[in-house]
């Protein structure tokens, strides 16, 4: 299904908003506090952010040499990471500005020229990778709000769990149940599975006679394993961050499928 460009685009930018004015608030000693990112404290996913947003706004990748830290693994991984090292040397302050300035010039562009066809490709090295430009204004929120939430967590500033950016993402999030009920977990043709988050409309999805997974417009009566969980753990589990709170997901039905989906849901790093 489209979703509607602008307001895509509006959602992002209040995302951009929520997330610099939140590292304003950050002392000195919390840029060096660990996130749950693997080798990233929060100076490290703070720039990260600004790496994104420069090359959304035209500005050029910096191939840079990391050498060989555990954390980097394939080429996206280590395309990632020439963006974070190749900031190491600025200052907090710096990174906020460049992201801010950043974002404002691709909001500007966005903006004089307001998107209508989300099938073309994405700029820059977004649409090298394969994305189109729906699925890059779709990502960017959830990658800042993401971010944005690595770093209350690491530094006991937790909130914004009820913002646009927080519900889009749980929704895009959830949009990848049918594909980790038929292709991760392996579940036989006919299954049916129910996510319920709180604060969403609950999620359903079957594995087809295809074997594909798909999302099912109504919720079905008997899903053989129905889930039940908050915001918060349904994002940290499916965004990878957190797979202990596994555990804490409520699941009627068919609890060894039921599991079997808790422990695949992690489908972004």
């Amino acid at each position: 299904m489209a979703h509607p460009l602008p307001p895509l685009v509006a959602l992002w930018w209040r995302a951009i908003d929520d997330y610099t004015t939140l590292l304003e608030q950050l002392s000195p000693e919390d840029w060096r506090r660990p996130t749950d990112l693997a080798g990233w404290d929060v100076f490290c996913v703070a720039a990260h952010v600004a790496h994104l947003e420069a090359m959304q706004a035209g500005n050029p990748h910096e191939e840079t040499e990391i050498g060989e830290p555990p954390h980097v693994r394939g080429l996206m991984g280590t395309f990632t990471e020439q963006g974070v090292v190749a900031r190491r040397d600025r200052t907090p302050d710096e990174l906020i500005t460049e992201t801010r300035s950043c974002a404002t010039t691709r909001h500007t562009q966005l903006l004089a020229e307001a998107p209508t066809d989300g099938t073309v490709a994405a700029p820059g090295v977004f649409g090298l990778i394969g994305w189109n430009l729906e699925q890059l204004l779709r990502n960017r929120p959830l990658d800042v709000w993401m971010h944005e939430q690595d770093i209350r967590r690491a530094t006991d500033r937790r909130g914004n769990l009820e913002s646009p950016a927080a519900v889009h993402t749980a929704d895009y999030l959830a949009e990848s149940l049918g594909f980790v009920l038929a292709k991760r977990v392996g579940a036989p043709a006919g299954t049916t599975v129910v996510l319920e988050v709180a604060g969403h409309p609950a999620y359903a999805a079957e594995v087809g006679e295809d074997g594909r997974g798909r999302m099912l417009p109504e919720s079905p009566d008997q899903p053989r394993a129905r889930l039940a969980t908050s915001r918060e753990t349904f994002v940290l589990l499916a965004g990878g961050r957190r797979p202990e709170l596994a555990d804490t997901v409520s699941i009627s039905g068919d609890e060894e499928l039921g599991r079997a989906i808790v422990a695949n849901l992690a489908v972004t790093p």
